[in-house]
């Protein structure tokens, strides 16, 4: 029996009862454990992790750090939350004349260029003509765009609008005599080798050390100019170029174009909250047909604030009585039949939309209009088949009638009351 007895424990499905000296580790046991893991000393090395561990808190960590991360778009580009959010009609302040100074990049413009200590050209331009402010003929501003040597816009160009004049290669000794001969007097400065330029030219704000909208917006809008003048074959004809601070970050991207017109007078258009989707819509309808594309336009160079707003009031009337003649066909562009067997035709100052097949010996020349239309439906009725009409739907003289009518009509009835009654008054008194 002993003998059996002592095989037993070895074949027993449970472990033997543990010794005092073998028990797990209470808490008060542990806890020395745990500050030996947290801060281990010099000749202890720290418990190995699994080995699954370090990939997952590189994961994780990684993901922290991508979501801590801000997108650039969403909190200063095209998708930020204010964009669209303000009108931009009259937001250009006035200047008769734009100077743009091609001075390196965006990269490296500091915050306040044309103050810059490290800049002597650009501060010692801007000193000059605010220092010559009263003398100068024309309100003038000035920017900074973009110059790389040996190029069409080498460092030291001068491009004028709306003078369409270049300056080559002005230098921070010839400042003065240049401001004192070009913008003072309006006249040329000989040494830089005046030269007419012609085309489009496109200018982007894309100085991001002055504001981080117009440093995220600008780049992205410069890239869809040039892939799409590329594309278009624009090459020569359009040029872009970034520039410097102009006014209104919040209206970013910020865009100016200056275009000359069909009369060969050029003007800058400001257009502001500009999307790389709308490059596309400016190329194509400011530039290429010379309209200015409303919901985008901010101003123009030559037109107060109060002008501004006006001139896009007068262009939003217009366009809508536009759109009302071609909605009722009154340009005669269009002849839609009517619904009804009647006929509408109706002349408005000799002109009638309605087109006839009568033979010529049938329509009297004597008669108007209206009495061969007469005729026309006589035989329509008649179950003639030798003439049919066509007629388009004309609006009535109440459709047409405009306040100003109104008033007009009110002051001749007036005035033919007022001559009816002195007439009265001047025979009771004779």
């Amino acid at each position: 029996m002993l003998a059996i007895f002592r095989k037993l424990p070895k074949q027993f499905p449970f472990p033997p009862p543990l010794l005092s000296s073998q028990r797990a580790p209470t808490r008060r046991r542990l806890l020395p454990l745990r500050l030996l893991m947290a801060s281990p000393t010099a000749g202890d090395a720290p418990l190995a992790a699994p080995a699954s561990a370090p990939a997952a808190d590189a994961t994780d960590a990684a993901l922290a750090a991508a979501a801590a991360v801000p997108d650039p778009d969403a909190e200063f580009g095209f998708q930020r939350p204010e964009l669209g959010k303000e009108k931009l009609a009259g937001t250009v302040g006035f200047h008769e004349r734009h100077v743009f100074l091609c001075y390196k990049g965006p990269e490296v413009w500091p915050s306040h260029v044309e103050a810059a200590e490290s800049d002597r050209l650009p501060r010692l331009l801007a000193a000059a003509i605010k220092a010559r402010k009263p003398n100068l003929k024309k309100t003038t501003k000035l920017t900074i765009c973009e110059g790389e040597d040996g190029t069409e816009s080498s460092n030291g160009d001068v491009l004028i609008f709306p003078d369409m004049i270049r300056y080559k290669g002005l230098t921070h000794f010839d400042v003065d005599n240049f401001v004192e001969e070009v913008l003072v007097k309006d006249t040329e400065w000989l040494p830089g080798s005046p030269e007419a330029i012609s085309g489009s030219y496109v200018f982007v704000c894309s100085h991001g050390s002055r504001d981080k909208r117009c440093g995220v917006c600008g780049p992205a809008l410069i890239k869809r100019f040039k892939e799409d003048i590329n594309g278009l074959g624009l090459d020569g004809q359009v040029a872009v170029s970034a520039c410097s601070h102009v006014g209104g970050h919040k209206y970013a991207g910020n865009v100016i174009i200056f275009r000359s017109g069909d009369t060969g007078d050029v003007t800058g258009h400001w257009y502001g909250y500009v999307v790389p989707d709308d490059v596309p819509v400016l190329l194509h309808k400011h530039i290429g047909q010379g309209e200015i594309v409303d919901h985008l336009w901010r101003g123009q160079m030559g037109l107060s604030e109060e002008q501004q707003k006006q001139a896009l009031e007068l262009r939003n009337m217009t366009n809508g009585a536009k759109e009302s003649l071609e909605e009722t066909g009154t340009d005669g562009a269009s002849c839609n039949p009517p619904a009804t067997g009647g006929g509408c035709c109706q002349g408005n100052g000799g002109f009638t939309c309605c087109q006839t097949d009568l033979p010529k010996e049938k329509q009297d020349k004597s008669v108007a209009a209206e009495q061969n239309q007469k005729e026309n439906d006589k035989e329509s009725g008649a179950g003639s088949k030798k003439g049919h009409t066509k007629a388009c739907s004309m609006p009535t003289w109440f459709e047409t009638w405009e306040r100003a009518d109104t008033y007009a009509a009110l002051a001749v009835v007036a005035a033919a009351a007022s001559v009816f009654v002195a007439f009265r008054i001047y025979k009771n008194l004779n």
